[in-house]
């Protein structure tokens, strides 16, 4: 084989083994790019996290639907103290959904959620939820978890969200999928075996 055609071959197998390599980083990545993507956009109804509350109000009132639900498998009851609020864009609210184990042991979970129609999750902000961290119940546990949100007066000025006058902010708890770190672990920082 001549000097040309080894150098060919070289440079092929080079680009072919580069191809692989990003192809590999580019899917390993996806997730957390995916997720960034939609937190920075509000795609999907993704909403927003916020450190306080809005700096002003706007001028139009919003209904505030909340739906709960619970996936297959996981026994446990979860429903929002009231169905809808209506509150101001900018205005801070607190609403509380109590949960409840209906097990006999302990369980640990982890709430999904989204905001319909799609295009309000840019301006639905959570200033605290639940649904930040995974939450444990003991057995026949039962708790009340507020979420603290605001409608960003922005949307005000969006024209896809002209016509809108209300949004439903939904969630459902999932089981977690590792070994649950047990209250008493948890409060003596213990490490799980």
């Amino acid at each position: 084989m001549t000097a040309p055609a080894q150098k060919r071959q070289l440079v092929v197998a080079w680009t072919i083994a580069g191809v692989v390599l990003f192809m590999g980083a580019a899917s390993f990545a996806s997730v957390p790019l995916y997720d960034l993507f939609c937190r920075m956009t509000g795609y999907g109804g993704t909403t927003q996290v916020a450190t306080q509350g809005a700096a002003t109000r706007g001028d139009r009132n919003m209904v505030v639907r909340f739906d709960s639900n619970v996936a297959s498998g996981l026994p446990w009851k979860f429903e929002p103290e009231i169905s809808q609020v209506t509150l101001r864009n900018g205005e801070t609210a607190t609403v509380f959904y109590r949960v409840t184990n209906r097990s006999d042991h302990e369980i640990s979970a982890i709430a999904s959620y989204n905001v319909t129609p799609d295009q309000a999750g840019i301006y639905f902000n959570k200033i605290s939820c639940f649904c930040f961290n995974e939450q444990t119940l003991g057995p026949g546990e039962t708790a009340e978890w507020p979420v603290v949100f605001y409608l960003d007066p922005a949307l005000e000025k969006s024209e896809n969200m002209n016509g809108v006058g209300g949004v439903t902010l939904s969630y459902t708890f999932f089981a977690s999928k590792k070994r649950p770190e047990t209250r008493a672990e948890a409060e003596a920082g213990q490490p799980k075996l």
